[in-house]
């Protein structure tokens, strides 16, 4: 048995899905272990394009086991549009391949209402929420206050547990927003129309991934977002409000005996940001619309055009260290074949002086970026699948990666399709 985690080395939008898409033909099971549908894994494989918000990215592999664990955000509304947008273009989605967490809480529609709310009291000092309810939900999931989803299955304890609840978030919504309340009319045709669609996915997947730990099947533990939008160690408040670490993969998945053996943290050639928050070193102008325009940088959930910025070899050795990863994956590459110069944040400048390592939160609006220019390579390489057919020059790039790091590469995507791979032996 081999268990692997996916996670992101940055801030989220490195590629992960793309990732997770190609390594779970090594894998029986793929589990999404924190976070809800405020974000997109993009994957592109034969059946498509698909931007995954809450199902696992190995939904389109026969034979997988896709499980949504207990440390998700579950949004039965947008999960059942996910589950019907992906059957009307072919993809099967059933219980045969599909397991959601009974221990998983349900985002309720007032998760939403109230991550708008709260954003717009915030005006110009808001976080730059996706307004998908995540920050509300993990609020009240820490609060004791949510419903779980094997509550489903005793549909009068549900209700009544809700009507607690609905008298309790009413307050907030009303005294504090000033808001419309929900009446619990309103939640009962919510679960008639979602929570009830989703049932039949509903289990104990501690049993089912208990199970699979015993009978030796390989486990993919899929994240969501990057290292640096982890509530505990990211650039906090700007971050998610679950944690994005591969450590926290076992608990989140609900097998805390989990082992991890292989930890692939995915980061892009160069830096994107979708969100508010600081971003050292970012782009502006033409510079950053031809790198933004080369890359499709639009975000998968909400369409917002990307920050975009050098590669951020600090950020990236802070994030390599916080998930402890045993491989990079470098995606994207092939984006950067435009450039003459490709140019590479290798440090900070923070209140005068210069330093190669990740400054604590509070300081990084102080922060600016110690820029400095490699060699381009000016070729298409969308084509090459063999390290040594890459140029020099992409070689150099992604050896320069590994030295500041210490961490070795073992793929690099040259383009989105699965097959727009390298696996790369790190002993070339």
């Amino acid at each position: 048995m081999s268990n692997c985690a996916v996670v992101g080395i940055n801030w989220g939008d490195e590629g992960k899905g793309r990732m997770t898409d190609l390594l779970t033909e090594e894998y029986d099971v793929v589990v999404r272990y924190q976070g809800g549908g405020n974000a997109g894994h993009t994957v592109i494989n034969e059946k498509g394009r698909f931007a995954l918000h809450l199902l696992p990215s190995g939904i389109f592999r026969d034979g997988v086991m896709n499980i949504l664990g207990s440390g998700v955000a579950l949004d039965p509304e947008n999960l059942w549009k996910e589950i019907q947008d992906l059957e009307a273009k072919g993809v099967s989605v059933t219980p045969d391949n599909l397991r959601i967490s009974d221990r998983a809480s349900l985002l309720m529609p007032w998760h939403r209402d109230l991550d708008g709310l709260e954003e717009a009291r915030l005006a110009d000092r808001h976080y730059g929420s996706t307004k998908q309810g995540i920050a509300p939900f993990y609020s009240d999931k820490y609060h004791k206050k949510t419903v779980l989803a094997g509550e489903i299955f005793f549909p009068d304890e549900m209700r009544s547990h809700i009507r607690d609840l609905l008298e309790w978030k009413n307050l907030t919504l009303t005294g504090v927003y000033g808001a419309e309340p929900y009446t619990m009319e309103i939640i009962e045709e919510w679960i008639t129309e979602y929570c009830d669609k989703i049932r039949p996915y509903i289990c104990d997947t501690g049993m089912v991934l208990r199970e699979a730990q015993e009978q030796g099947r390989n486990i993919l533990f899929e994240a969501q977002l990057g290292a640096l939008r982890d509530l505990d160690f990211g650039i906090c408040p700007y971050t998610t409000s679950s944690n994005t670490l591969a450590a926290y993969a076992p608990v989140g998945a609900g097998l805390p005996s989990a082992k991890i053996d292989e930890i692939i943290g995915v980061v892009k050639a160069y830096s994107t940001c979708v969100g508010e928050g600081p971003f050292v070193g970012e782009l502006s102008g033409q510079e950053a619309d031809m790198l933004r325009e080369a890359g499709a940088e639009y975000g998968a959930k909400t369409g917002r055009p990307r920050r975009v910025g050098p590669l951020d070899l600090v950020a990236t050795r802070y994030g390599t260290e916080m998930q402890s990863a045993t491989g990079l994956a470098v995606t994207k590459m092939d984006v950067l074949s435009y450039l003459d110069e490709i140019p590479v944040i290798t440090g900070y400048i923070v209140n005068g002086r210069k330093t190669d390592r990740f400054p604590f939160p509070a300081l990084l609006s102080k922060a600016d970026a110690y820029i400095e220019y490699v060699p381009g390579w000016k070729s298409d390489i969308s084509g090459v699948r063999e390290w040594d057919d890459l140029p020099p020059e992409a070689r150099n790039y992604i050896t320069m990666i590994e030295e500041y790091t210490g961490c070795p590469v073992t793929y690099i995507s040259v383009g989105a399709e699965r097959d727009g791979i390298i696996r790369r032996n790190t002993h070339d």
